[in-house]
């Protein structure tokens, strides 16, 4: 029972002053501190610590505000997050905070002060993630089932501890869900005239704008950001060109050409529910050459392009070629830098797109730590031949010091070294990139690219 008139935090500090007295007055001044520590986390007047996350449903690149409440004053406390992938591999991320004068914290508001990112980093607990010591080797984490959330378990523990460091006491949790596809949004798998890929369309009628979405030479059929697109409010085809079964083989050569990629821009334009003159183009890494080239061909009239880290041309050999192997670089671990084989200077004019017959507006994206392709010469190069064709005024650059090559939608975790592939033989790429300036470069510019769509796809 309270006494009348007083506050918990009141009766708190008048029952911590006279456990003190007490102690002095038996010369216990040793048992002090333990005395008052356990008192202060066992204490049944206050209320059991509270961690909230809100909201604890949201898409990917939304913000989610984790706070704590009721617990003792000026105390270490550690987060924690843990998810498992599609894959079954563990994740996880921790970081140290203290609580205020009230017991309470806020991730919006406080600094991390230890653990896996440190400074004010609301969202770092997901940005942050990453196998823990002895996993497989070269993980990345992709989203495959975009219908389905990723789950991230957050705990809130006692002192500032490592979650692999030994028996913890966990006084908290609570579960988030993080989505790339927004309600209503839906997803049409697309096998037609050859066209390997998946539509996803925004909730409603239409017609909407569109962009074709092509990502690099790690194959397959990558629908994330397609469906990310979606969800806010722009049709996107996910389009697969290179190692995907339904396509033509073998798997590990490129065996489609420039009709293929037309046919799939025309698929958009066709489409009753897309408006056919305000469809755009987004590719990453090799799928930026085929972003350029695109743009280029008869009867293609993109109304913006979205460059990210990727080549305006490809060498002599196409992908799968043994000659480009010259090309590769290994540090000291066996690990390959794809960088030097998309330098402009190791592309044959032949192999390169024409930039003066670009005609809409470019945004071209920067890793300035990308390992894997030679982002900041070509960026150079298409914007000195776009000045020279009178057509600067359609190139933005975005150029992120620290940032790797996998600029992908925020709070997903970078991938510095990756497994490029495990068959006939092992090979790990270096992708470049540290934590917290890449997770930065993510959130700055999808921003950005969510209004250079809203400019140039819906103004």
């Amino acid at each position: 029972m309270l006494r009348a008139g007083l506050s918990v935090k009141t009766l708190w500090q008048l029952m911590e002053m006279k456990t003190k007295t007490c102690l002095k007055v038996h010369g216990r001044m040793a048992d002090l501190q333990h005395a008052m520590g356990a008192f202060r986390w066992m204490s049944s007047v206050r209320p059991a610590p509270v961690l909230t996350a809100a909201p604890v449903r949201a898409l990917i690149d939304e913000q989610i505000s984790i706070k704590g409440r009721f617990l003792p004053p000026n105390s270490p406390i550690t987060l924690c997050s843990r998810m498992h992938s599609e894959d079954g591999d563990l994740w996880e991320a921790f970081a140290h905070y203290n609580t205020d004068a009230s017991g309470s914290f806020s991730l919006t508001s406080d600094r991390s002060v230890g653990g896996s990112y440190t400074g004010c980093e609301p969202m770092g607990l997901f940005w942050g993630l990453h196998p823990p010591p002895g996993s497989r080797e070269g993980l990345r984490l992709r989203k495959r089932n975009v219908e389905t959330p990723y789950t991230v378990h957050v705990s809130l523990l006692k002192g500032h501890v490592s979650p692999s460091g030994g028996p913890i006491t966990e006084l908290a949790a609570v579960t988030t869900e993080r989505s790339y596809m927004a309600p209503g949004v839906r997803r049409i798998d697309i096998r037609q005239n050859g066209i390997v890929g998946t539509l996803f369309l925004p909730p409603g009628p239409g017609p909407f704008p569109a962009m074709l979405d092509m990502w690099g030479m790690g194959g397959g059929l990558n629908e994330y950001r397609s469906a990310l697109c979606a969800s806010r409010g722009y049709a996107s085809l996910s389009l697969a060109y290179f190692e995907h079964k339904d396509l033509p083989g073998p798997l590990r050569e490129l065996n489609v050409g420039n009709e293929y990629f037309k046919s799939a821009f025309r698929l958009l334009q066709d489409h009753p529910q897309i408006v056919a003159e305000r469809v755009g183009i987004v590719g990453l890494s090799f799928g930026v050459y085929l972003t350029l080239n695109l743009a280029t061909q008869p009867g293609i009239n993109p109304s913006c392009l979205i460059c990210i880290n990727g080549p305006m041309g490809r060498s002599h050999f196409l992908p799968g070629d043994k000659g480009e192997v010259k090309y590769w670089n290994y540090d000291e671990r066996g690990y390959i830098a794809f960088r030097q084989i998309s330098l402009p200077s190791n592309m044959a004019p032949e192999y390169k797109v024409k930039m003066e017959k670009i005609n809409c507006p470019l945004m071209y994206i920067i890793g300035e730590d990308d390992l894997s392709s030679a982002s900041t010469e070509n960026a150079d190069q298409i914007e000195e031949e776009l000045r020279a064709a009178g057509k600067s005024h359609l190139f933005t650059r975005l150029s992120y010091p620290g940032a790797g090559h996998l600029i992908e939608p925020p709070y997903a975790p970078n991938a510095r070294v990756t497994m490029w592939r495990i068959k006939p033989e092992k090979m790990v790429a270096l992708f470049g990139g540290y934590d917290a300036p890449h997770a930065a470069a993510q959130e700055d510019a999808w921003r950005k690219i969510l209004c250079f769509l809203e400019s140039n796809l819906r103004g």
